[in-house]
């Protein structure tokens, strides 16, 4: 059952602003705990205001003229509820305000909130977000844009006539107009989601229109680079130097877990001792500002020290000299095919070989590695638990081992 609205009229003076002896009369108006004010246009001697009734004390004519102001003001602020009712608008205080002086609430548009969020974001590249982060939404804006010219066929729509129906018909139409698949579809409709919410935070929205929908998404293996995969591309001899470099900036990228953009950005200010003496990367994951702190194993250290006195790093104060990632992801195309690695080489793979062969392929618990890696719940990273064959093989050989032993005490003891 739908829970009862509570509406509620109070009158009372600003003492705060009292001139001559006389305080301005405000009204307020309540509606679910939300409040709005405005001005009764009158003023009153504070000596004459009963704060309890609400009312000028006296029966002088100037008493008389106020308190029938008040009345009517009441009066006409009921009158605004049946009117807004009788539109089918949501009753807040602030729709009540505006409703009662006249002033007609400019529509918040869609696409105009979209573009304005978007901005916002490109103005904090490299400060909160990243570039990518940028460009993710940029994408959402623009199948949006697309989206509606398809199904309504007009370039923006206000936000309070958004539905359950809207972010379905959205959904369908990056199924079967963009063929794009269920995981990626589900991205853009949380991009959507989110800044949504935004505008119930701000109280645009009396409620989230998406709340009920659940975005859909499937369970996909994640590639990563066995130990012998990783060891042919360290042993690898490249005649070019860029691959070579390309190359050492991917292993270490396999040896810490870090992502591109903090690969970029890693500094000599993010090494530092830690608590076992020694060497530790201490940095925060631009995608979600989460702590990572790294313990530097010997090959990672052994690339820094490499490029410790290469021009790029000096001249950027970085520790390696990453290029663009553009750049990079054609250099990684080669290195794969040179190593005849059938995999797509990404850093996102560098993670994951971190993630699986680096550390929970050999025994790390995988509470240290999400922390590592900088997740923000330890079931994302069970995603890489689950696909560790060699890790179920050991932890089922234990296990064997034990019922062996099992065993073979049974039979020594019926033997005897």
């Amino acid at each position: 059952m739908e829970a009862k609205s509570t509406f509620s009229i109070l009158f009372w003076i600003a003492k705060n602003r009292l001139k001559n002896g006389k305080a301005p009369i405000s009204c307020r108006i309540t509606v679910n705990g939300q409040r709005a004010e405005l001005s009764a246009q009158r003023e009153v001697d504070v000596l004459d205001w009963d704060t309890k009734a609400q009312i000028v004390i006296g029966r002088n004519q100037e008493a008389k003229e106020i308190n029938n102001h008040l009345a009517m003001i009441k009066v006409k602020l009921l009158n605004c509820q049946s009117k807004l009712e009788a539109r089918g608008i949501p009753i807040t205080a602030e729709a009540l305000k505006l409703e009662y002086t006249g002033i007609i609430e400019r529509p918040r548009m869609l696409m105009e909130i979209i573009r304005q969020h978007n901005a916002d974001i490109k103005t904090l590249i490299n400060k909160v977000y990243s570039k990518a982060t940028w460009v993710k939404y940029e994408t959402t804006k623009k199948h949006l844009e697309a989206f509606l010219k398809w199904k309504y066929s007009i370039t923006d729509l206000d936000i309070k006539k958004l539905g359950f129906e809207f972010i379905t018909d959205f959904e369908f139409y990056l199924r079967s107009q963009k063929n794009i698949d269920i995981n990626t579809n589900g991205k853009y409709i949380k991009n959507v989601k989110k800044i949504i919410k935004e505008c119930v935070a701000k109280n645009w929205l009396e409620k989230d229109p998406f709340m009920a929908y659940k975005v859909k998404a499937k369970k996909t293996e994640r590639d990563f680079l066995t130990e012998l995969e990783l060891q042919a591309i360290q042993d690898k001899e490249f005649e070019i130097e860029r691959l070579a470099q390309i190359r050492d900036i991917f292993v270490f990228s396999c040896y810490t877990g870090l992502a591109y953009i903090d690969l970029y950005n890693l500094s000599p200010n993010n090494i530092s001792l830690g608590i076992d003496g020694e060497k530790w990367i201490f940095t925060h994951r631009q995608k979600t500002e989460t702590a990572s702190r790294i313990p530097l194993l010997p090959p990672a250290q052994a690339i820094l020290d490499k490029y410790a006195d290469h021009p790029a790093t000096i001249q950027r104060k970085k520790l390696l000299p990453v290029p663009s990632n553009q750049k990079l992801n054609a250099y990684l195309k080669e290195i794969a095919t040179t190593c005849k690695i059938t995999k797509e080489l990404t850093f996102h793979v560098a993670r994951h070989t971190f993630a699986t062969t680096v550390t929970l392929t050999n025994g790390v618990p995988i509470e240290t590695v999400s922390k590592m890696l900088g997740h923000t719940k330890l079931q994302t990273t069970q995603i890489y638990a689950r696909i560790l064959d060699k890790k179920v093989s050991s932890d089922m050989q234990a296990l064997r081992n034990k019922f062996q032993s099992k065993a073979n005490f049974m039979e020594m003891k019926t033997g005897s």
